[in-house]
């Protein structure tokens, strides 16, 4: 069962790229949360999380480097949102891949509460510049 599921109402920018994007990641996490609460083994686990991050990283960068080209006010802020959970992400890679940590229930509803605030209060934000 899906953990998160995009929406127009709810998640949409009308940013044709960045709606594009966050379907994608919420595919990919939604694929991660079903493997690691399914009982999936720890190695497709980790190449799903390793997915995840490094599209996240990405989707991260073409918004901030879309921001910056467009004059959007609001960039340092919002770019201090992505290194918050970059941070989170690098460090649970960092212990998954060392045995030190799992992705679990808690880990998916962290995910989903972040991307749940994050897109209305800040994506939403650059829709009239980006558009």
């Amino acid at each position: 069962m899906a953990l998160i599921t995009w929406t127009a109402a709810q998640y949409g920018t009308n940013v044709g790229f960045a709606d594009q994007e966050h379907q994608t990641l919420f595919g990919l996490l939604n694929k991660l949360y079903d493997e690691a609460t399914g009982g999936a083994a720890r190695a497709t686990v980790g190449a799903s999380l390793d997915a995840l991050i490094t599209y996240v990283v990405d989707h991260f960068a073409h918004e901030e480097r879309e921001m910056v080209a467009k004059g959007f006010g609001g960039y340092d802020r919002h770019k201090a949102e992505h290194e918050a959970l970059i941070g989170i992400c690098a460090d649970l890679q960092k212990k998954f891949h060392a045995g030190e940590a799992e992705v679990t229930e808690e880990v998916g509803q962290l995910v989903k509460g972040w991307l749940d605030n994050h897109i209305p209060k800040f994506d939403m934000a650059y829709s009239d510049t980006l558009k």
